[in-house]
């Protein structure tokens, strides 16, 4: 897979791909990742992308043309991208399944503004504005990143573990369970007993109610579209029920 990242400041992006993770799939071939100069499309000498809005107001706006002028490149590309996102506060919501979609895509192109984003005409020409989160940033490299790190990891052969993504929070539709290490007592807190029992059923069944239990408490909206059996609703049916179910209840309670 190819993900080409246009940017002002490539400084920011290049030094997150030499390392962890990351820096081993491009490493390896499983991914190819180019950091584009904007300013390569200024049309001036001092290299200036952005101008003074129409109508005044705060903050510079990225010209159109700049834009538009770094897409055609990017179209002429061998292969041509088969997405084109403008990074914007105002795009829609990143979520896993938008991931899933990009990471089988052979070509993804990300554009990252700066100052007060781009000129609105851009938006057309690209094929979808995306958003990370309801905030502002200074800039669009994080997001950039952002996708990129979340789009690498599920590609064949990146992760250690082939099954780890599968099992990632909100992959099936439900936060993840908690998850324990040594030591067994720490200050106090335990390890649960049942996930130090060896049996593999116990452990199964312990980690599905509390996955269906974090996500009833801190996510309750992804249980509207995450794929439950008649078990689980009857699990989610008893925590409802169940006054220690709130987020202060200890899971180590649960056996």
């Amino acid at each position: 897979m190819r993900i080409t990242i246009y940017t002002l400041f490539p400084q920011l992006v290049l030094p997150y791909l030499d390392e962890a993770l990351l820096g081993r799939a491009i490493d390896r071939g499983l991914l190819q990742v180019e950091v584009r100069d904007l300013r390569r499309f200024a049309g001036n000498r001092t290299g200036r992308v952005d101008d003074a809005p129409y109508g005044g107001g705060a903050g510079m706006v990225i010209r159109v043309d700049v834009a538009a002028a770094a897409l055609r490149e990017a179209v002429a590309d061998d292969p041509p991208p088969d997405e084109t996102v403008l990074l914007s506060p105002a795009g829609q919501p990143l979520d896993q399944r938008m991931v899933e979609h990009f990471a089988g895509l052979d070509h993804l192109v990300l554009l990252s503004g700066r100052y007060e984003g781009f000129d609105a005409r851009a938006e057309a020409l690209v094929t979808r504005e995306v958003s990370i989160g309801d905030f502002v940033l200074m800039g669009g490299e994080l997001p950039a990143l952002t996708v990129l790190e979340a789009v690498a990891r599920l590609l064949p052969g990146a992760l250690g573990d082939e099954d780890s993504h599968r099992q990632d929070s909100f992959t099936t539709g439900l936060l993840d369970y908690p998850e324990y290490t040594r030591p067994p007592t720490f200050e106090g807190a335990e390890v649960p007993e049942v996930l130090r029992s060896g049996h593999h059923g116990h452990v199964e069944r312990w980690r599905r109610r509390e996955a269906l239990r974090r996500t009833l408490q801190r996510h309750p909206d992804l249980l509207a579209r995450a794929e439950l059996d008649d078990r689980d609703r009857a699990l989610l049916d008893e925590l409802r029920a169940d006054d220690d179910g709130d987020e202060d209840a200890s899971p180590a309670d649960d056996r």
